[in-house]
């Protein structure tokens, strides 16, 4: 490339647009040029490449080469924050569950709500999401808010890195005010017993499916989910060994006006991941109870029929239960998935053993959401480690001889 077609893209080529080689001019035959520029990457972070073929002289190659090179960044320098949001969510849709993509469509119409979706992507800084920070505060969302809209505009911009549309990642750059969370509760030993109680009178006496008191109690055994529960079936239980690889999504159709029967689909768990947990002898009988009772009424373990049982459903099992228990209503079914991460942790069990029950990924988000279990922990060790001590200053401790006195002389 000429030097003086080579200043211009220089001076023209947008700052934040992706550093190095801009393209490349190959002479296939006499006359005959190949023109390749890099454009960016794709879904899976591969590079992409546009290419021209530009017949005439070497100069012309390098007007061509030029142009490539300055309608990538101007392409990057159109989008906006909103249009890369839409572009973000029609990249991921496919791969996320149901509730993921709720979730994520109603935190990115909060982002377009605001001034900073109308910022042109190139300039996107990072005193614009400070400033956007400050005023999601003063307008009364709460830390919870920011930090979910802050995660979802993040992760929109690491995908435009990975696309070539910018370099840096301005939003991760920003700082995020630090949230006070206070440790996580989590229910007493005895009001899992009473809930655990109630739901069995409340199978006996016909006010609730026989179902409900087994799936209780594998919430509080095995910490799955109220979308894992749901998808269980008998081929997953193999005398006390349960493993768990899918969960139920639950599909919402019509208007929040005029609802639809939902759909049920059995998609992979949250991780993706297969786990097998064990059992104790209880929850293990109260199983083969159970499948004598619904034996040949269908491949669930928690319905009969071939649909499995919505996950909502398990969560009215639990509220009736806790409210009969008397049982304080801010407790949720997912809490007995903490309460046994709790009691498993507070009782010396190992982390990774634990995340494995729970079906994290990683124990270190395990370790990161249940410190205050680790922190339960801590007295035991103490006294575990003074005792130790304690033992070996008395073998150490000298031997004194004992000098009976001496009786009257005789």
């Amino acid at each position: 490339m000429s030097k003086a077609i080579f200043c211009l893209v220089s001076l023209l080529y947008p700052y934040w647009a992706k550093p190095g080689p801009v393209a490349t001019i190959r002479e296939r035959s006499p006359g005959v040029w190949e023109v390749r520029a890099f454009t960016g990457r794709d879904g899976q972070g591969r590079p992409t490449q546009v290419s021209r073929t530009v017949r005439g002289g070497k100069r012309e190659a390098e007007r061509v080469a030029a142009e490539l090179t300055l309608r990538r960044g101007s392409e990057a320098g159109k989008v906006t924050v909103s249009e890369l949001l839409d572009l973000w969510m029609e990249q991921h849709t496919p791969s996320w569950s149901p509730s993921t993509v709720e979730n994520h469509k109603s935190r990115v119409a909060q982002v377009k709500a605001d001034p900073i979706a109308k910022v042109r992507l190139a300039k996107l800084s990072a005193v614009d999401v400070d400033r956007w920070h400050a005023r999601l505060a003063r307008n009364g969302s709460g830390d919870g808010s920011i930090r979910n809209q802050h995660q979802v505009l993040r992760a929109a911009v690491t995908q435009a890195v990975r696309w070539g549309r910018v370099t840096t990642n301005v939003v991760a750059v920003a700082q995020l005010g630090k949230r006070k969370q206070a440790p996580r509760g989590a229910l007493a030993e005895d009001e899992v017993r009473r809930v655990l109680a109630a739901v069995e009178d409340l199978a006996d006496s016909l006010q609730i499916e026989p179902a409900a008191p087994v799936a209780l109690r594998l919430a509080a055994i095995t910490g799955a989910r109220r979308s894992e529960l749901a998808a269980l079936r008998w081929v997953d239980l193999d005398g006390d060994r349960l493993s768990i690889d899918s969960s139920v999504a639950i599909i919402r159709h019509g208007t929040p006006e005029e609802r639809k029967k939902p759909t049920l689909r059995d998609d992979p768990t949250k991780t993706a991941n297969r786990r097998t947990v064990t059992l104790d002898a209880t929850t293990a009988e109260a199983l083969d109870r159970l499948k004598r009772l619904q034996q040949n009424l269908g491949p669930w373990i928690l319905n009969v029929g071939e649909r499995p049982v919505n996950p909502e459903r398990i969560g009215a099992w639990w509220r009736r239960a806790r409210d009969r228990a008397g049982v304080d209503g801010r407790w949720r079914l997912h809490d007995l998935r903490h309460w046994s991460a709790t009691m498993s942790i507070s009782r010396g069990h190992d982390i990774r053993t634990v995340a494995n029950r729970l079906g994290h990924a990683n124990p270190a988000m395990t370790l990161r959401v249940y410190a205050h279990a680790v922190e339960s922990a801590d007295g035991p060790v103490a006294a575990m480690l003074g005792k130790i001590l304690d033992e070996m200053e008395t073998k150490d401790a000298p031997v004194l001889a004992v000098i009976e006195p001496a009786g009257p002389a005789t």
